[in-house]
């Protein structure tokens, strides 16, 4: 029943897409960093749009093929935007969360071209955290069958080997392993933040400390909302979604490696995070 009410709702949306709002900023990541907890903080405000059907659309990665009608046909009638308007007078903004935006080769430069003026909002923690969280998080989906977090970072770099050069040869390929098995690549934040830049624009990207988010939320959340040039109306709800507690802990050794291994990477976060990363502290 389910999946017929679904098939209805794209259905309609395809043939209304014309008539819907398209999105003004996205949150694009990263991965397991907290970015279902900021989309539905998000989603208590009266002028923010969420999609009908689903946080993330992942059109700008692996539905690119689909088309622009698909995808505009996921967010709320402008109707409703409009009404929304003249009762706040402020714009309302349509949104949606992807994390595999961000890593994905292509998806800057799609999200550029068909988004003009689009901001992104971008969540970072602790790399080594991530990588572990990333790691039961896919286990646990069926996504990964390495049940061991260092084996799987040892496979890493064979299992990505050449994946890159597959997503930009063949535009509309998809990566089982660049999606779900790309623990410490995900985690070199900097160089997908460089990738970004030159396409959205610094000033057209907000970079959050996910760590800072879930202890500090009302501050991270007044940034966001003068980021998006929002009326403050109170603060939402802030909870914590989708975490999951690790199978065991790493090795001592190994993440000490793996703090080594991000050191540089971290400490080229310091100018879009304004500061040095919590984790680094």
């Amino acid at each position: 029943m389910k999946r017929s009410v679904l098939s209805l709702s794209r259905a309609t949306g395809r043939f209304t897409s014309g008539a819907r709002v398209l999105p003004s900023f996205l949150l694009t990541g990263a991965q397991r960093c907290g970015t279902t907890s900021l989309y539905r903080a998000l989603a208590q405000h009266p002028l923010l749009l969420k999609p009908v059907l689903h946080k993330g659309v992942h059109y700008f990665d692996v539905a690119y093929w689909r088309g622009t009608a698909w995808y505009q046909a996921h967010f709320p009638l402008r109707v409703g935007a409009a009404l929304l308007h003249h009762r706040y007078g402020t714009r309302a903004q349509a949104y949606e969360s992807s994390p595999y935006y961000l890593f994905h080769p292509l998806a800057g430069e799609r999200i550029a071209a068909d988004l003009p003026g689009v901001k992104l909002i971008v969540l970072v923690r602790d790399p080594v955290e991530r990588a572990v969280s990333a790691h039961a998080h896919e286990l646990a989906r069926g996504f990964e069958t390495e049940s061991h977090f260092e084996h799987a970072v040892e496979l890493e770099a064979q299992r990505l080997a050449g994946a890159e050069e597959l997503l930009r040869e063949s535009p509309f390929a998809l990566h089982h392993s660049h999606r779900h098995h790309a623990y410490l690549a995900r985690g070199r934040y900097a160089d997908q933040l460089d990738r970004l830049e030159p396409l959205i624009g610094r000033e057209r990207i907000l970079v959050l400390d996910s760590h800072r988010f879930f202890t500090e939320p009302e501050s991270a959340y007044d940034r966001v909302m003068d980021f998006l040039g929002l009326p403050h109306l109170g603060y939402p709800a802030f909870e914590r979604h989708n975490g999951r507690v690790p199978p065991r802990r790493v090795p001592q050794v190994l993440g000490r490696a793996l703090r080594d291994h991000f050191e540089a990477y971290d400490a080229r976060l310091v100018r879009w995070l304004g500061q040095e990363p919590s984790w680094r502290r």
